[in-house]
């Protein structure tokens, strides 16, 4: 499955849910990539889902995921 990924805003920093889903924006001087990574749990086993943040501005990278709701797992 292909997930939406928007730009998003550097700011705040951390997981900022809103109406239309979530912004994640991290800090880091050194990284040279980072991946966000998602987890569903349907109880029969877990997924993982990988999307890698290729915006970042003053050492922070981010991305916005449409859809996505507050208890989402993340990593």
């Amino acid at each position: 499955m292909k997930t939406q990924v928007s730009p998003g805003s550097p700011y705040p920093l951390g997981a900022t849910p809103s109406a239309d889903g979530v912004n994640f924006a991290l800090f880091s001087r050194d990284a040279t990539k980072v991946e966000l990574r998602l987890f569903t749990d349907d109880s029969s086993h877990a997924q993982e889902q990988r999307i890698e943040l290729i915006v970042h501005k003053h050492d922070v990278w981010h991305a916005f995921i449409p859809d996505l709701k507050p208890g989402q797992h993340y990593g």
